[in-house]
């Protein structure tokens, strides 16, 4: 049985976490999984043949974290094993991280543990209000290390400081206030809340979306350096001579939707007749 299912429709892909009975927790064959989809994801997104990466679970949690059997695998791993497999995770969450295109991440319940790392490296999270987010590691003698990149980015140090060494749960209003979530809608809005974000997010320019994650990664690591003011002007030089660049002024000024919009809305049309 998969682990997780993955639904490309209308560049829309759907990866979904599918152990509801285990409440979405990560095992070594769940990551493996993960990990080959995100690779193929990376090549769809290159091509513009994904536009949108849509992160989701079955059930009624996110996900628990790391799966109670597979932790007592883990006991009797020696250093070697535990480096293999922290390596495996540390490849899911840099495929997600780093995926070309837009990433949402719908968030209906629980999410501890490395699932706080999955929300953390996705571009946009709604959450529902039921949606409780703890980093718990260090309970059980652990610590958030993979992921800690990832959600210090989101929460910022001194908040990492806090939630990674007292294991606290945020409710849905707190991570939305520190930044983990973007938006928290009632639980019965949420895939509505989706849909609407996925509409804005097919608004933009493929290109310039995929240009503009690569961009935010450069300057994030040095925000201002000579190189980094160079590669700025290279690349927005770069978009307004593309052939996309060109269709989105010309439309701007014409008044009209740019062609990869229309696309979208002739293909949900056809969708709708048949």
């Amino acid at each position: 049985m998969a682990y997780s299912t993955l639904k490309i429709e209308d560049g829309v892909a759907r990866l979904t976490l599918n152990r509801p009975e285990v409440h979405n927790a990560f095992d070594d064959s769940l990551i493996a999984e993960l990990n080959a989809q995100l690779n193929e994801l990376h090549r769809l997104a290159e091509t513009g043949d994904v536009r949108v990466v849509v992160l989701g679970s079955e059930g009624k949690s996110f996900s628990a974290g790391a799966d109670l059997n597979w932790m007592k695998r883990m006991v009797d791993y020696d250093l070697d094993d535990n480096l293999a497999d922290s390596r495996k995770l540390a490849a899911l969450m840099h495929g997600l991280d780093t995926l070309p295109c837009p990433t949402l991440c719908r968030v209906q319940g629980a999410a501890f543990g490395g699932a706080v790392g999955l929300a953390a490296c996705c571009d946009v999270v709604i959450a529902s209000d039921k949606a409780k987010f703890c980093l718990s590691e260090v309970k059980i003698g652990l610590s958030p290390a993979v992921i800690s990149p990832y959600v210090q980015r989101a929460l910022g140090e001194r908040q990492m400081r806090r939630y990674a060494l007292t294991a606290e749960v945020m409710d849905a209003p707190t991570a939305l206030a520190l930044g983990l979530a973007h938006q928290v809608v009632e639980h019965e809005a949420l895939n509505s809340a989706i849909d609407a974000m996925l509409v804005t997010l097919l608004a933009g320019s493929p290109q310039a979306q995929r240009a503009t994650k690569a961009l935010m990664a450069t300057v994030a690591q040095a925000p201002d350096s000579d190189a980094t003011r160079e590669h700025t002007c290279q690349i927005i030089a770069k978009l307004r001579v593309s052939p996309e660049g060109q269709e989105g002024l010309s439309s701007f000024f014409e008044k009209r939707r740019p062609n990869w919009v229309e696309s979208n809305n002739t293909h949900h049309a056809s969708e709708r007749r048949s």
